[in-house]
């Protein structure tokens, strides 16, 4: 069967990683997450003092540095998953927290991290047999993918499911500060002036609220087989 792109959009916290991963490893795929690739750029600029306690950007000193952010994706031996690494680091597990969540959405947000991060991205798909999800791989980076799916969720569903994830990994999770994320994520993504959020005209919906991991799949894979043949 022939390779396509399948570009996987929608708002945060709709599990549309878990889908994309699941996905890419039933058909061997390349999976590449590239809101976890803004999630690294966050956390490059937390770590190097980029951002204030009042949650200021230093714009300037960020955009000199982006020549020294590269974000790469190596597989989990043990669960056959991609894990992001920020310049050769194993950084999965530090860029799902509260504190990189808080910022990523105006991290994002930043034109010239965009265009770093595109960059990086497009690349990864040029020989296609890829699935990425985000928040603009329809809309901006690939176009012309051959299948596209914009995942929605209700925001008291989508907090939940985050809750329940940071929970399971033994994080503090406060519910009510997660919900507040999302919905503010939510207006960021979709209000911001490069590469809003928005549904290309193209793809396919699927609101996950009410239903099961293996019915999600089930559709997905459907829709996949519809493409490639």
């Amino acid at each position: 069967m022939k390779k396509i792109v399948i570009a996987i959009d929608g708002h945060s916290s709709c599990g549309k990683s878990t889908m994309a991963k699941a996905l890419a490893r039933k058909i061997g795929y390349v999976y590449v997450d590239t809101g976890a690739m803004y999630r690294a750029v966050t956390l490059f600029a937390l770590r190097h003092g980029m951002i204030d306690a009042d949650g200021r950007v230093d714009e300037q000193t960020l955009e000199a540095s982006m020549d020294q952010v590269k974000v790469s994706f190596t597989l989990n031996a043990e669960t056959r998953t991609p894990e992001t690494c920020l310049n050769g680091e194993n950084v999965e597990h530090d860029i799902r927290g509260m504190e990189v969540s808080a910022h990523v959405s105006a991290i994002a947000a930043l034109p010239f991290v965009r265009r770093v991060m595109e960059a990086q991205q497009k690349a990864m798909g040029r020989d296609k047999g890829i699935v990425m999800d985000g928040r603009d791989v329809g809309t901006v980076l690939f176009p012309d993918a051959e299948l596209k799916i914009f995942v929605t969720a209700t925001a008291e569903v989508r907090a939940r499911r985050r809750y329940n994830e940071l929970k399971a990994k033994g994080m503090d999770a406060d519910y009510d500060e997660i919900l507040k994320n999302v919905q503010q994520r939510d207006y960021i993504d979709s209000h911001r002036e490069v590469s809003p959020l928005r549904k290309a005209d193209d793809a396919l919906e699927l609101d996950n609220s009410n239903i099961t991991l293996q019915q999600q799949d089930e559709w997905l894979m459907e829709r996949y087989l519809e493409r490639v043949k």
